[in-house]
């Protein structure tokens, strides 16, 4: 059976090319270790960049930056400055950042209740 056409047939690749490029995007932030372990942080309420440095670790002071930069550009993390002095920043996750949450402790969970065959398989490969 064939499609009509219309006049967005002709922008639709376009628009699924910036989509598909998008997606890796998202999932190359979301994918790196350390922005799992922040988001994961997060997930148990607001925390100063110390704070989760420590909690982090061994994550490094620009990388802990770094990822968060990208997490609050992304619309995942807030970021609020206190007018105190010294100045007090909080981190927190939005509703985006919440919602990815469960995405995350399931993996995380997963890759945990996995671990031992993932190991054992690896003990298997390397052998050959």
């Amino acid at each position: 059976m064939a499609h009509p056409t219309t006049e967005t047939d002709d922008i639709t690749p376009g628009l699924c090319e910036q989509s598909r490029a998008l997606i890796r995007d998202v999932l190359e932030r979301i994918g790196d270790k350390w922005s799992v372990v922040v988001i994961c942080q997060l997930g148990d309420g607001t925390r100063r960049f110390n704070e989760l440095r420590r909690m982090s670790e061994p994550i490094t002071q620009r990388m802990l930056s770094a990822t968060l930069r990208g997490l609050e550009r992304d619309g995942l993390v807030t970021r609020t400055v206190h007018d105190t002095t010294p100045p007090r920043v909080d981190y927190a996750l939005t509703p985006r950042g919440v919602d990815l949450l469960g995405v995350v402790r399931g993996l995380a969970g997963w890759a945990e209740s996995n671990a031992a065959g993932i190991l054992e398989s690896r003990t298997t490969f390397d052998a050959r």
